[in-house]
């Protein structure tokens, strides 16, 4: 049974470049520094055991480069879901300020065995 176990948000942004994905890798690093996640060996699990699903809310979610979002957890089973939102704030030159939130969830399937 799969079972959610903590939820985290952050926000992040691409100033001038309009980087989608470097706005989500700052949105997903926001809300990762406000844990240590240490829930597996609290259930006697494995870190690589951790179901981590990563919902990144862009303007343009096409433009985002899963491999790297995901690349940036250390552990876990990482999928990252790109969907609308987010915003493009314009400016009078140059490319739009590019914001960038994310959900994280952390899961763990508590009836399999280790």
């Amino acid at each position: 049974m799969k079972k959610r176990l903590l939820t985290e948000f952050g926000m992040g942004s691409s100033l001038r470049r309009q980087d989608y994905t470097e706005a989500a890798c700052r949105a997903v690093k926001d809300a990762l520094w406000h844990n240590s996640i240490n829930l597996a060996e609290l259930f006697g699990k494995d870190k690589d055991d951790m179901l981590i699903t990563v919902e990144v809310g862009v303007e343009q979610p096409d433009r985002i480069d899963i491999t790297k979002v995901a690349a940036i957890f250390p552990y876990g089973q990482v999928t990252v879901t790109p969907v609308a939102g987010g915003l493009d704030v314009p400016r009078p030159l140059g490319n739009p300020t590019v914001i960038a939130n994310v959900a994280i969830s952390v899961a763990l399937d508590l009836e399999a065995t280790s």
